[in-house]
């Protein structure tokens, strides 16, 4: 993977997605999101691999300048298709803090596998610090937090526009079509070719946009497939048990007239 080339851009998305948040879910002039088809949807949907690990590379080359991702741990991305040396690779590319050791003090290591994932900041007040006063949000629960969810993230990533004809967009704002109000603090966070997939998948807007929303969505619901493979079961067991049933009644009452 290669290093991010725009750090400033994804930083501002942490300003996007924190006033995102913030607004009343009612907001008036809040646009609905377009609605997307998305692969883990529906009872029988499961996840992208391919999407998920595509998604995994735009979270650590964009998002991970300003967001953590503090619910999941890097031995999780064994999950959506990584191998155990791969995860030991990318956990490794971290230093995380640790300790004490036997002088009482404490120090820093090469990150391991269970190791959750490191945050781009000590605390929330480097991160205020280093975004103008926002904080960027964890994206652990993002598709979960936001009104929209997944078609919300999408559409906030996607929505950025040229400004039409008579608005005035004020100095250090940005126009998108889906964001409250339509004004947004920040500059585009995704550019064309902003990251190279290892597949060869070109790497639009709208694919970095799509991937790192799939990714996003499973880190929320790593049980969905499981989730969903339960609740099939206990919908075909209990068919069976309604025609079991179904059948003992007629047998118990077949001689009463």
């Amino acid at each position: 993977m290669r290093a991010f080339k725009a750090p400033l851009a994804a930083c501002a998305a942490a300003v996007a997605l924190s006033l995102a948040t913030a607004l009343p879910a009612s907001a008036a002039d809040a646009p609905e999101a377009p609605k997307q088809h998305w692969s883990f949807q529906g009872l029988f949907g499961a996840f992208d691999r391919p999407s998920l690990q595509r998604g995994f590379v735009v979270y650590k080359e964009v998002c991970a300048v300003c967001h953590g991702l503090r619910l999941v741990a890097y031995r999780n991305l064994t999950e959506i298709g990584f191998s155990e040396d791969d995860v030991k690779a990318i956990a490794a590319t971290v230093d995380v803090e640790d300790g004490p050791n036997d002088e009482g003090e404490m120090f820093e290591r090469p990150g391991k596998p269970s190791d959750r994932f490191k945050s781009p900041f000590a605390n929330d007040e480097e991160a205020r610090s280093a975004n103008n006063g926002a904080l960027p949000p964890d994206l652990s629960l993002m598709t979960k937090a936001t009104l929209g969810g997944t078609d919300y993230v999408y559409a906030v990533l996607t929505g950025y526009a040229e400004t039409p004809s008579g608005m005035n967009v004020p100095e250090g704002m940005s126009y998108n079509k889906h964001f409250a109000g339509n004004m947004i603090a920040m500059p585009p966070p995704l550019s064309e070719d902003g990251v190279e997939y290892a597949d060869k998948t070109k790497a639009t807007v709208a694919q970095q946009a799509r991937d790192v929303t799939t990714f996003l969505a499973w880190a929320a619901e790593p049980e969905l497939e499981e989730r969903k493979r339960m609740g099939i079961k206990v919908i075909l067991f209990l068919l069976l048990l309604t025609g079991l049933l179904y059948v003992a009644k007629r047998r118990i009452w077949s001689d009463v007239h």
